[in-house]
């Protein structure tokens, strides 16, 4: 049975940084092809997925320090790699968008404007349907997240309860209201 990782834990023993930095990169390389996949789904633009991998990295090898043995590594890493992608969106949304050419309206700009958005809904507004790309996007983040988790990457309930740092119960409580909403949503809408 493996424990969580959680923060504020003592770091793993270690006899000195070389060991330390050979554990990481023998534990973390079977993990990188997942990675990959991952952020190239959430990114949806492969140089801004290889991106948001070597950042994943580069913060997992920062706290591997604190990461138990025993504990489920591919989970923490993609815990990871999703708080950096929301951190990404974050920043990306209290900057001001860059323009490289001097010669671009105001009526072009704000169009630009528009239509730049997060990856994650660039992803709703990928779905078929729109009526539920607009439920979808209504959901509180907790349902939408263990949705997008369970329904479109396909993780156990499991995974989604170590990403998103909750037990597998809240998981399938939060999946079941999340999905009874949207039935909701979709049912006043068609009416």
């Amino acid at each position: 049975m493996t424990s969580q990782h959680t923060a504020g834990t003592e770091p793993a023993p270690a006899a000195n940084d070389t060991e330390l930095s050979a554990r990481f990169v023998n534990e973390t390389l079977p993990y990188m092809s997942q990675l990959r996949s991952r952020a190239r789904r959430l990114t949806r633009n492969p140089v801004d997925a290889e991106d948001l991998v070597q950042e994943t990295m580069l913060r997992a090898y920062t706290g591997f320090g604190t990461f138990r043995e025993g504990t489920n590594l591919r989970a923490w890493l993609l815990h990871i790699m999703t708080n950096t992608y929301i951190s990404g969106l974050r920043r990306a949304r209290r900057r001001p968008s860059e323009y490289l050419c001097d010669h671009t309206s105001d009526h072009q700009m704000a169009a630009q404007d528009r239509r730049s958005q997060s990856a994650e809904l660039d992803a709703l507004d990928a779905l078929p349907n729109i009526e539920l790309a607009g439920a979808l996007a209504t959901l509180p983040e907790q349902f939408r997240l263990a949705i997008y988790y369970r329904d479109v990457v396909g993780l156990r309930y499991r995974e989604i309860a170590e990403i998103m740092a909750c037990s597998e119960g809240t998981i399938m409580s939060r999946l079941y209201r999340g999905r009874r909403r949207l039935r909701l949503l979709l049912a006043a809408g068609a009416t």
